[in-house]
């Protein structure tokens, strides 16, 4: 945990304290068209944002991955074409009230700055404590891996340790909790299991917050995990994921389940993480474009309109083709046609 968190600020988890201009936007006229020509409820992002390869794509000049922890997050809500992001440092451990209060005020500036463009949304993750049903054979977890975990879907501590602070110190920009549910070992929970654990979980959530759930096995994909969530008006999340049905599979489930959407493009079939992540770094470029990905966000953006949803959140990975907000562009242009049709 701590090497992930150190690179926000600290192996406590800590942010370090927000700058506000130390990190210039990069927002060019074709962006601000191209985002203009896009449905209202559409809104891309990416998977964090602390990427000094981004430099002339989202950062004027090149900022350092420490100048970016300071003050990337005022820069990146300045991007008319992001107008979401995801937060995964929240997957590792329970955000503190200082931090968010200091994205809050990074992203107060960035209203300040471009006032014009449409209300920005934070996506956090689930601290995985709580998402985890059974702890991975992976050295992070130490005695614990491959044990049952205790804590899993764990109500009173998800308020206490996870939401508490967001309704103190970031009610505004606050968007829906992503409950990624860990990956687990075949057979660790039957089906009707996860199921009913789920449905008993989401249905006492507090009804104020939008609420999305993300399996990462696909024997537990189908009608009854869908009619759950829909039931409790929580999101299947479309994941772009190695181990899950393509999304277009995920589609033709009927798998728009809320009165929003979010998708998450993390990686293509059959590839890893540490092999995507050194192949593809500094995440400057579309290495490895993948068109039949792109057809099928934007069909599920369609799907979501006709299903009368007022959010469609895609956040997309580097991992997917190379360069997470040069994805972002290509999906835009893809939407804004599909729709002015």
């Amino acid at each position: 945990m701590g090497g992930q968190l150190s690179l926000f600020g600290g192996d406590d988890g800590g942010a370090a304290k927000p700058r506000s201009g130390l990190v210039e936007a990069h927002v060019t006229e074709e962006d601000r068209a191209l985002a203009a020509r896009l449905p209202p409820f559409v809104r891309f992002g990416t998977s964090s944002w602390s990427f000094p390869g981004w430099a002339g794509i989202v950062w004027r000049g090149k900022p350092s991955e420490a100048d970016l922890v300071c003050g990337g997050l005022e820069a990146y809500a300045q991007q008319p074409l992001l107008r979401a992001v995801s937060l995964d440092r929240s997957y590792y451990g329970p955000v503190r009230d200082a931090d968010l209060a200091g994205y809050e005020a990074q992203l107060g500036a960035a209203r300040a700055k471009a006032p014009q463009l449409p209300r920005f949304r934070v996506l956090s993750k689930v601290w995985d404590e709580i998402t985890t049903a059974v702890f991975p054979r992976h050295p992070r977890y130490g005695a614990r891996a491959g044990m049952t975990n205790p804590h899993f879907l764990d109500l009173e501590r998800f308020e206490s340790e996870v939401l508490a602070p967001y309704r103190r110190s970031f009610a505004a920009d606050s968007g829906p909790f992503v409950f990624e549910l860990t990956p687990m070992p075949r057979g660790a929970l039957e089906e009707r299991a996860l199921v009913a654990r789920v449905d008993d979980f989401v249905s006492r959530l507090p009804s104020q917050h939008r609420y999305a759930f993300e399996l990462r096995n696909a024997e537990l994909f189908g009608a009854r995990w869908l009619d759950m969530l829909r039931a409790n008006g929580a999101a299947h999340v479309f994941t772009y994921w190695t181990a899950m049905p393509s999304l277009r599979a995920q589609l033709r489930a009927r798998a728009v389940t809320a009165p929003f959407v979010v998708v998450r493009l993390m990686m293509p079939p059959y590839t890893r993480y540490a092999t995507r992540k050194a192949d593809l770094a500094p995440f400057d470029a579309l290495r490895e474009p993948q068109p039949e990905m792109r057809e099928d966000v934007v069909d599920i953006l369609v799907a979501a309109a006709e299903a009368g949803c007022d959010e469609g959140f895609v956040l997309v990975n580097n991992k997917a083709e190379g360069s997470a907000p040069l994805t972002v562009r290509a999906l835009a242009e893809k939407t804004a046609d599909a729709f002015a049709r």
